[in-house]
């Protein structure tokens, strides 16, 4: 079976790639920034996708548009029989969430800021991807699950609040409903694994508690992570 990550950011995945002693793979994406990794487990196999950096500002590449692309590039390349959009996210402490839970998505994934009053085009914004039923491995693994939702921006304006709220989302982060869809369009199941850096409706700064729980938030992914990989391999779909 073969086991394909898509992470963001480099700071999320690099303990990851160390953990599964994953070999860089090269001419993955030549000349686009997408880096890639993998090695075998076994009889199979564990690659892990990053989006890169900015040629200009040399900052990692986040957000639904490399997203997109890694993810694409990634299921061309590997050809994986499974997807799993891993990294940081924010969530709700009114909901019971701490820093360094780590969550499943389930029952789907939705976009909360792509916001067209047409009917139909409505619906389609927010997209509600449907993902690999994670709730035995949950319930095994003694974690959390719920909606997982995307944006492109990090800071929660009261509209995109009100859509999340609406939507029963758990988890705010952004990039994993583009993960989902072209999963969907390449018919790859796929599921996320999302670590809280911040508390949404907490008092204090996103970007503060982001950069202050970093680490924190990476320590659980990989913990998680690991244990999520063993359990797929042992029970494979």
């Amino acid at each position: 079976m073969h086991i394909c990550f898509i992470i963001a950011m480099e700071a999320e995945a690099a303990s990851l790639i160390e953990k599964f002693s994953l070999d860089e793979v090269t001419h993955f994406a030549s000349g686009l920034p997408m880096w890639a990794w993998s090695g075998l487990q076994g009889a199979d196999q564990i690659s892990v996708v990053v989006n890169g950096k900015d040629a200009d500002y040399n900052l990692d590449l986040i957000g639904t548009q490399a997203a997109t692309l890694s993810t694409h590039l990634a299921i061309n390349h590997f050809k994986p029989d499974m997807i799993i959009s891993a990294g940081t996210a924010g969530a709700f402490q009114s909901k019971g969430a701490n820093i360094g839970d780590v969550y499943l998505s389930y029952p789907h994934v939705v976009f909360h800021d792509r916001r067209v009053d047409i009917p139909g085009w409505d619906k389609m914004g927010v997209g509600r991807f449907p993902v690999y039923d994670v709730r035995e491995m949950a319930l095994t693994l003694k974690l959390k699950t719920g909606v997982v939702t995307t944006g492109n921006s990090l800071d929660m304006p009261e509209t995109d609040e009100a859509t999340i709220r609406a939507i029963g989302g758990e988890i705010k982060e952004m990039e994993a409903a583009a993960v989902a869809w072209v999963a969907s369009l390449h018919k790859v199941p796929m599921f996320c694994v999302k670590s809280v850096t911040d508390l949404v409706d907490s008092a204090h700064p996103t970007h503060e508690q982001f950069l202050s729980n970093l680490r924190l938030a990476v320590e659980s992914l990989t913990e998680v992570c690991l244990k999520v990989v063993g359990y797929i391999l042992v029970h494979k779909p």
